[in-house]
């Protein structure tokens, strides 16, 4: 506690972002310190679990100093550590977890284990001082594309999910065939708008009617299938059209199932979280879409879309309050649900 404000320390280590903020009262950002690996894993074309553990291990002190001097306070002023638990890369989780629990036990600090996606969509709480429960989210992620009604803070019901790739892992493997390279989604995007959309007549895939859920693996089979005949006729291959022609078939699905969505649960509230919600065309079509149907939509800053441990903060903060801390068998769950 400082200056009456109710201070949560949170980390975020899931993936290959080393991230720890401390918050004020849930929702004011005091530091979010975010030392990201992509330089290193860009070399081997992906996250390497192995060497995202090893980094993390190396960076996790001096980015708690940095967010902590940031933020102008110490541990002793801390009263609440907030930790990703899951989902993500096991050695990842761990590192922060192991983390968490040290400073927990050490100085005698509640501590909450947060699920990663929650996080996601807790950025907008932060974003946004006055957005509450309830309201729909879609969230689009390197391993998740899920559609969530969020009833209340930390009560979820999720109404549907990939059944293969997710929208962020799609982007990566076809930026990866057009020769694009790592990280695909900012690549595709940047590109893409320099192609045209309807070059390439790339299905749309629904699955079946009245279905929530999500299916990229045909559609990233198709993109390989459009490759390898244009190659073998001998044919020029136009990048960005092929970009273009696949994340506009990507991103009308996935528009169309997240308003129908809120459409459908009388939602008149849709946040997107995760972070490929970064993407320019997916915020412009989702925009559109939302407009046309009287729904306000809540889009968190770049910044607050990547992984970061502002949102993990944020989520903790009202964990804690519905459900109090956890103990300190907490450990990491590399698959857990949303």
């Amino acid at each position: 506690m400082k200056d009456g404000k109710f201070l949560t320390m949170a980390i975020e280590s899931s993936c290959d972002e080393t991230s720890v903020a401390v918050l004020a009262d849930g929702r004011q950002v005091l530091s979010n310190i975010i030392s990201s690996q992509i330089d290193v894993h860009t070399a081997f074309g992906g996250v390497v679990p192995e060497i995202a553990s090893r980094h993390h291990l190396q960076n996790m002190n001096t980015v708690i100093d940095q967010s902590l001097e940031a933020a102008g306070v110490t541990l002793d002023d801390i009263d609440l550590l907030g930790v990703t638990y899951g989902p993500g890369l096991v050695g990842a989780l761990l590192m922060g977890v192991a983390t968490a629990k040290g400073i927990s036990f050490a100085k005698d600090i509640p501590l909450v284990g947060v699920n990663h996606m929650h996080g996601h969509i807790s950025a907008n709480f932060i974003e946004y001082p006055e957005l509450e429960p309830p309201f729909m989210s879609l969230i689009v992620s390197g391993g998740h594309t899920n559609i969530v009604h969020m009833k209340d803070y930390g009560e979820c019901e999720v109404l549907g999910g990939t059944r293969d790739d997710a929208v962020g892992e799609a982007y990566d493997k076809v930026a990866r065939v057009i020769g694009l390279g790592y990280p695909g989604g900012p690549k595709i995007d940047k590109i893409a708008k320099e192609g045209d959309p309807e070059a390439i007549p790339f299905k749309r895939v629904y699955l079946e009617k009245g279905s929530m859920d999500f299916s990229f693996s045909g559609l990233k089979t198709a993109v390989l299938n459009y490759l390898n005949t244009e190659r073998q006729a001998g044919r020029e291959i136009n990048v960005p059209d092929v970009a273009a022609s696949f994340q506009a078939a990507v991103i009308e699905v996935i528009v169309q199932k997240a308003v129908d969505a809120a459409v459908q649960h009388k939602q008149d509230k849709l946040v997107l979280a995760g972070g490929v919600a970064a993407n320019s065309k997916l915020r412009g079509d989702l925009e559109k879409a939302c407009a046309a149907k009287g729904i306000q939509l809540y889009v968190p800053s770049p910044v607050l879309c990547t992984d970061n441990a502002a949102m993990i903060g944020c989520a903790a903060y009202y964990q804690y309050q519905k459900k109090g801390a956890d103990q300190l068998d907490l450990d990491a769950f590399p698959n857990l649900a949303i």
